[in-house]
């Protein structure tokens, strides 16, 4: 058990280092490297090529006249450090930056990610427990129309429909002007709430009906034991027998799909975020790549790729845990 924990660590740590690599390769594989665009830029400034040097190494933290090598040890150095460059377009530290963007966006994928299961959950098990009737079959149809249609065309129809017909929510921004620099003042609360709503609704609509029509599915299965017939069988109470023996079994293979998705909803933020110009990290992300800041791209990129490797290293750990009949490690021990 406690090799399977070391190696599943000791994954994630060789998936990140491989990331990070990945991410330093790719930027410097683009037409022209990564600076040249500011290169001609500061020339056509009057600045001399080793005030540009100068400049460019205190943007990455590397020195671009070293051989690539050296420069790539210079940047893991730095990663190890926290130190991800400063940004181009916004002249501050990228760690700066996400800093000041990952709560909004860790908000807005935790909150309606567990609305989406919450809703998933309750209706879907409704469904399971009145399979074939009207109200089963008016919801399986009502999901399978909901998520046939992506998440950033809800969010385009919901902003034009209530922010710019009805005025109800806000256009852009995370929190209202008056309160920005506020901390957690009942004005500010509400006005996240109303800035961070349209983002939510987008996103839970989009994937709830998927979570209905899984919990649906689990549900019919787990009803169909032998164990729940001899508990129908014993007298115990449908309520009990719907809580205690199928809703638990029924959610627990949804546990890992709710980690999962906790991950890959931070890549989704880049669409959704730049639509509602929400300022979290997948709106910083999408600019960096139109502005071609590339040390704030590369250090959003590596954040929401390491949000998701780590979602995946908790569920591999914790589904054990959270299904006793799962033992963890010991089916794998063969490979």
């Amino acid at each position: 058990m406690s090799n399977y924990y070391l190696r599943r660590t000791a994954r994630v740590f060789v998936t990140i280092y491989l990331v990070a690599t990945l991410t330093f390769g790719l930027i410097r594989l683009l037409p022209g490297g990564p600076y040249s665009q500011l290169r001609n830029s500061l020339r056509r400034q009057g600045m001399s090529s080793q005030e540009i040097e100068a400049r460019i190494k205190a943007l990455q933290n590397i020195n671009p006249d070293t051989p690539l090598w050296q420069q790539y040890i210079d940047y893991m150095a730095g990663l190890v450090q926290g130190n991800l460059g400063q940004s181009i377009h916004y002249q501050e530290p990228v760690a700066d930056i996400i800093a000041r963007a990952a709560p909004w966006t860790i908000f807005v994928v935790g909150v309606s990610t567990v609305l989406v299961f919450g809703f998933g959950i309750v209706f879907g098990a409704l469904q399971a427990y009145w399979e074939g009737s009207r109200f089963d079959r008016a919801l399986t149809v009502l999901s399978i129309s909901v998520m046939s249609v992506p998440f950033y065309v809800y969010a385009i129809l919901l902003l034009y429909v209530l922010s710019y017909q009805m005025g109800i929510t806000p256009t852009a921004g995370t929190v209202g002007s008056e309160y920005r620099g506020e901390n957690l003042s009942i004005g500010f609360v509400i006005s996240a709430l109303q800035h961070a709503f349209l983002p939510i609704l987008s996103y839970t609509v989009a994937e709830a009906g998927i979570q209905m029509l899984a919990m649906r599915g689990n549900s019919i299965q787990v009803l169909g034991k032998d164990y729940v017939r001899v508990a129908r069988l014993r007298g115990i109470a449908d309520t009990r027998i719907a809580t205690r023996y199928v809703a638990r079994n029924a959610v627990l293979p949804m546990y890992t799909g709710f980690l999962l998705l906790l991950g890959f909803r931070l890549g989704g933020t880049v669409i959704l975020e730049d639509i509602f110009s929400y300022t979290g990290l997948g709106y910083y992300l999408f600019d960096a790549l139109d502005s071609n800041d590339y040390p704030l791209m590369m250090g959003t990129f590596l954040i929401i790729t390491v949000a998701l490797v780590v979602g995946v290293y908790i569920a591999d750990l914790t589904y054990g845990k959270i299904d006793p009949r799962v033992k963890s490690g010991e089916s794998n021990e063969a490979f």
